[in-house]
C-alpha cells in the first residue's frame, strides 16, 4: 500500500525556490561584469590550456559590451540572496532542521559509500536517513559558499571603505579570485545536483515542490515529520542519490 509522506516543510521549499533562480541571475550577471576583465586562465607562463572564456563565448551569449547592466543586476540581487541565505539559517536554527543538515563524525564515511554506489562501484545499500553524508556535505558546504561570496563580493565592490575586509582576504586581487573559484563551485554544484535530481526521479523532485513523498507503507514507516526529533534517529527511506 503507498502512503503519502511529509518530507520538506514549505519553509525550506520557498527558501530554496528563491535561492535557485537568484543565483543563477547573480552568475549571468556576474558573466557580464567579468567580460571587462578576464583574467583568468588554466595554465602556466604563456601556455594557456583554458581561458575563461573565450571571445566566441561572450558573442555567441551576448555577454559582451554590459558592465553597467551587469552590476546593477548583479548588486541589486546580491541583497536578496544574502536575506534569503540569512533567513534559511535563521529557520533551520529554530526548526531544529540543522539537525538533519550538518554533517556527523560518520558524514565522510557515508559520502564516500554513496558516490561509489552512484558510480556503480558498490552494491551496498545507502545509509537510511532523510539526508545522508554527502547531501550533508553538500549543503553545508554551500552555505559556508554563500557567506564567501557575500564577504568577498563585499571585499571587490568597496575595497577603500571595507578596506579592513579587503585586506583581511588577502588583497583585492585575490579577494576577486575567491569570488571567481566560489562561482564556478556553485556551477559545479549545479551540474550536480540537477543530474541527481534527474536520477532520483519523479517522486524526489515532488517532494521539494509539494513537501511529500509517495512511499510503500513499510518503506515509511521511520519516515520522520518536518519537525526534527531530540535525538537523530534512522527515520527516512532510502535515498537513492546523493545530491538530491
Amino acid at each position: 500500500m503507498k502512503i503519502i509522506v511529509e518530507k520538506h516543510p514549505l519553509a525550506i521549499r520557498w527558501f530554496h525556490w528563491v535561492n535557485f533562480p537568484v543565483l543563477g541571475l547573480m552568475i549571468w550577471s556576474g558573466l557580464w561584469i567579468y567580460w571587462a576583465n578576464d583574467v583568468y586562465r588554466l595554465g602556466w607562463g604563456q601556455t594557456t590550456l583554458f581561458q575563461f572564456f573565450p571571445q566566441s563565448f561572450y558573442e555567441a551569449f551576448h555577454v559582451d559590451h554590459k558592465l553597467a547592466q551587469g552590476m546593477s543586476w548583479h548588486f541589486a540581487l546580491m541583497w536578496v540572496f544574502f536575506l534569503n541565505g540569512l533567513l534559511y539559517v535563521l529557520y533551520t536554527a529554530v526548526s531544529g532542521e540543522w539537525r538533519y543538515l550538518l554533517p556527523t563524525r560518520h558524514s565522510l564515511q557515508e559520502a564516500i559509500q554513496v558516490t561509489l554506489h552512484d558510480l556503480g562501484l558498490s552494491k551496498k545499500l545507502l545509509p537510511v536517513r532523510k539526508f545522508n553524508g554527502a547531501q550533508q556535505i553538500a549543503y553545508t558546504s554551500v552555505i559556508l559558499m554563500g557567506l564567501g561570496s557575500v564577504l568577498t563580493g563585499l571585499a571587490i565592490y568597496k575595497p577603500t571603505q571595507l578596506g579592513w575586509l579587503t585586506q583581511l582576504l588577502g588583497g583585492y586581487e585575490f579577494a576577486r579570485l575567491l569570488h571567481f573559484a566560489l562561482t564556478i563551485g556553485y556551477v559545479l554544484f549545479f551540474i550536480v545536483h540537477i543530474a541527481q535530481v534527474m536520477r532520483a526521479g519523479w517522486n524526489n523532485f515532488r517532494a521539494m515542490v509539494a513537501g511529500f513523498e509517495v512511499q510503500e507503507a513499510s518503506s515509511a514507516s521511520n519516515q520522520p515529520t518536518s519537525a526534527p526529533p531530540t535525538k537523530p534517529a534512522a527515520d527516512s527511506s532510502q535515498m537513492p542519490s546523493s545530491l538530491t
